[in-house]
């Protein structure tokens, strides 16, 4: 069933967009704004990352660097420059060994963990010199410092190295809370960039793709300041419900609960529900009922504010849909808005509800769009009938998701409640009494989709050659010097099944993952799960898909994957897991 949902949505949409590994950084430690709302802490930049520098006796640098544990360094981002009054002295690096990893951020890198011993070699013989010097580093959990720049004076006749602190033009240092507002407001700035392109890559994901069709098609059934009217309207609703959604997620975890982005697809009920909406959604396209324009913005003869409400509608609802997919730069932007106080957070995700509105306003505004659409007529009928077999299918899907949260039976009675829906909506516009009946029949749907059956359906791992995580189970694994894959995964999760079913889940790669002798563990949060939702937390996120490779050394912190997988990623993990398994069975 999975497989073939996923090769059902993925027809709907272009294909998945791969993630790229660009970034200056996932975010500052620091928290410019106040106390940190929740998630986990990090230790200030000088705290993570301590330096010292020694002058040797044959005028080389040693710098060392004690790196804490679970941070760690970047060494394609160490720079270093000596200078004195004559002017640049070129130097010499020598770097050590460091570990390779595919970063979330960077793709394919080298870092170091608990320390990087550094020697540095002046061309030439200086007496005094300057040695200025960049590092960046990240913790495990998930965020990333911003570049780090440092200043030592130099003597190498006395061979002592004191760092300098930058002082302002009347000869004062600089106090911190200057120097940590910019660096806050700067990574403020580039998470908003990061969610605003998260949230344009979201349009191009499966569970949005039948509700942007249907704002397509009104653009076509209007002139141009319809269009543009209504596009903003429907941007506002993208951004309100994106703040709001993110304003529920901050107040339930700020209560204490343990929840991440797409928490609602977590509630059967909800489920259920969601799936009646597009059904009755599709069967209005279909002619099979009337609603009227003002559901979903179809008519064009509707008045100002009938119309203004169905492209906001419009806007809500695929947001409540888009939700639980995630794409490309939205999970660092979403983490860093999750551990940061609400003000800072909240608009992280208007920034990300306006990149998944733009393309829309764009739309709406390009000369060159409403030129290539075509003019109203006949066929927008058909288009229309059309364009609700996408809605058939996700609810098909949702209805899919709510017997895996609750089993076979649930599912078959809320299926049932579909069909007594279908026939009340049938009824309403047939006559008067017809219309009494109507209404009994929707309440009975409503009453069949309430319905739990008493034998839910079991969660956790239930395919071959995968185990249920568990972090006991992860925990022994561990200490026993197993490699393990940890898959956190969600059967609402398109994006978790779409990296399956074409990844994780091909005979190539359980043979690969048999060969390197890694466990693949499988943490399903379909329902909702305090221990998981912990977990996720734990490693800097607020959603799903999440992808760690963990080697046969407890001591060392697990490889991060990207949200969208290729098998050359997968199966570099692998092999580097592989090597460290090697390294750590040598000594």
């Amino acid at each position: 069933m999975r497989a073939f949902l996923a090769i059902l949505l993925l027809l709907l949409s272009p294909t998945l967009s791969a993630q790229t590994g660009t970034s200056l950084g996932a975010g500052s430690a620091t928290d410019p704004f106040g106390a940190a709302l929740s998630g986990p802490e990090f230790l200030p930049v000088e705290e993570a990352y301590q330096v010292a520098v020694d002058v040797q006796e044959d005028g080389a640098l040693r710098i060392y660097w004690q790196i804490e544990p679970e941070y760690y360094l970047y060494q394609h981002q160490f720079k270093f420059e000596l200078s004195d009054a004559s002017g640049d002295i070129p130097l010499e690096v020598a770097l050590p060994t460091a570990l390779e990893r595919v970063d979330e951020f960077f793709g394919e890198v080298r870092v170091y963990y608990g320390s990087a011993d550094i020697t540095a070699v002046p061309q030439r013989a200086p007496e005094a010199a300057t040695l200025r010097m960049t590092s960046q580093g990240c913790a495990d959990a998930g965020l990333c410092y911003p570049p780090r720049s440092q200043q030592f004076a130099v003597d190498f006749n006395d061979g002592s190295a004191s760092e300098e602190v930058p002082t302002n033009n009347k000869g004062a240092a600089n106090t911190e809370p200057a120097a940590t507002e910019f660096a806050g407001a700067g990574t403020l700035a580039y998470m908003m960039v990061l969610a605003f392109l998260g949230g344009i890559i979201l349009n191009l994901m499966p569970c949005v793709f039948p509700v942007l069709s249907l704002k397509v098609l009104s653009f076509t059934s209007g002139n141009d300041a319809h269009a543009s009217r209504h596009a903003w309207v429907y941007g506002a609703g993208v951004v309100v419900s994106f703040v709001a959604v993110a304003a529920v997620l901050i107040a339930l975890q700020q209560a204490g609960n343990a929840i991440g982005w797409g928490f609602q697809l977590q509630s059967p009920g909800f489920v259920i529900a969601l799936a009646y909406l597009f059904i009755a959604m599709g069967l209005s396209l279909s002619g099979v009922v009337q609603f009227g324009g003002n559901l979903m913005n179809l008519g064009g003869d509707l008045a100002a504010k009938e119309g203004d409400a169905g492209s906001f509608f419009t806007g809500v609802l695929a947001v409540v849909v888009a939700s639980p997919c995630t794409a490309p730069f939205m999970g660092t932007a979403l983490g860093f808005a999750l551990t940061q106080p609400a003000a800072v957070g909240l608009t992280v995700f208007a920034a990300l509800g306006a990149g998944m509105a733009a393309p829309m306003v764009l739309l709406a505004h390009s000369a060159l769009a409403r030129r290539l659409m075509p003019k109203p007529g006949a066929w927008m009928e058909t288009l229309k009938e059309v364009l609700a077999f996408p809605l058939y299918a996700t609810a098909l899907w949702l209805f899919w998701v709510a017997g895996r949260q609750t089993g076979v039976d649930t599912m078959t009675v809320a299926i049932g409640g579909a069909l007594v829906l279908t026939l009340g909506l049938w009824l309403w516009h047939r006559g008067r009494w017809q219309q009494v009946v109507s209404i009994a029949l929707v309440a009975l749907a409503i009453a069949m989709g309430s319905w739990r059956s008493p034998n839910p359906g079991s969660s956790g791992s239930s395919i071959e050659g995968t185990v249920a995580w568990s972090e006991q189970a992860l925990r022994d694994y561990r200490n026993s010097g197993q490699p393990v894959f940890v898959d956190v995964t969600a059967d609402w999760c398109i994006t978790c099944i779409a990296n399956e079913q074409a990844v994780l889940f091909t005979e190539d790669m359980r043979a690969a993952f048999e060969a390197h002798g890694v466990t693949y563990m499988v943490a399903d949060w379909t329902n909702y799960d305090a221990d998981i939702a912990r977990f996720i937390e734990s490693h800097g996120r607020s959603g799903i898909p999440l992808y760690l490779m963990y080697s046969s050394n407890p001591d060392q912190p697990p490889l991060l994957l990207p949200q969208i997988l290729s098998s050359a990623v997968v199966l570099e993990a692998l092999e580097a897991v592989s090597v460290s398994s090697e390294v750590v069975a040598a000594n």
